[in-house]
């Protein structure tokens, strides 16, 4: 840690009153971000997608459980891994207690990776989490939502991610997708993000980012690179 400057209650009061003008014009920028996320154009899902949970097959209207709304997280947990993502699972540990929330502003949650279901609950009982997670094995829901790979992408160490063409170093990434179900019953997409987009979910870096050290990543090889598994330190 850089060894603090230590002021007067005078000084430091103003020195926080200027900080709090500059929070107050990040909040109107980040309110006028959210209105025009609010107002993107949507997008039909043409494709009958299926996946799996631990009570059978469901169709993607059913992942919706009678909301209007509907938000996935994209967890990297591919076929014949033995666990998930220590980055996910760093992600989604806050995410125990929030879909009662959500469904009752008319959002349904739920993780999904491409593993067998089996591979999913096995995982799921190792951490202890209970909200909803399926299966999407053997359709195209996570390649076309590019957070997916195929083995000639991993091959050739690059793919489209982010919305560009970029360096891969594996067959899973993560991200978020948001749907909407219409009044006809159709599936609509309504939103995607990755990457660095994804921070804004993270309640822990959202504390890190109150103290002092902040993240404390820069002199890491890469920026998560002192995460484990919660049941791993």
């Amino acid at each position: 840690m850089t060894a603090p400057t230590i002021v007067p209650h005078e000084e430091w009061l103003k020195a926080r009153l200027d900080l709090l003008a500059a929070e107050k014009d990040f909040t109107r920028q980040r309110d006028a971000l959210v209105r025009r996320r609010m107002a993107m154009p949507w997008e039909r899902v043409e494709k009958p997608y299926l996946f799996e949970g631990p009570r059978g097959p469901l169709t993607f209207l059913d992942l919706f459980e009678g909301r209007s709304q509907l938000v996935v997280y994209h967890f990297m947990l591919a076929p014949g891994w033995e666990a998930g993502c220590k980055s996910c699972s760093f992600w989604v540990d806050g995410f125990d207690g929030i879909p009662i929330h959500l469904k009752h502003r008319d959002v349904a949650f739920t993780a999904v990776s491409r593993a067998p279901i089996a591979r999913i609950e096995a995982y799921r009982a190792r951490m202890g989490w209970s909200f909803p997670w399926v299966s999407s094995e053997g359709s195209d829901f996570n390649f076309d939502y590019r957070v997916s790979f195929t083995p000639g992408e991993v091959a050739a160490g690059e793919a489209v991610y982010n919305y560009k063409r970029q360096p891969i170093d594996g067959p899973e990434q993560p991200g978020i997708s948001v749907f909407a179900r219409s009044d006809k019953g159709e599936v609509l997409h309504t939103y995607s993000c990755y990457g660095r987009g994804i921070d804004m979910i993270n309640g822990a870096y959202q504390i890190l980012d109150l103290v002092p050290k902040g993240r404390d990543e820069d002199s890491l090889q890469f920026t998560m690179e002192w995460v484990r598994r919660h049941d791993s330190y």
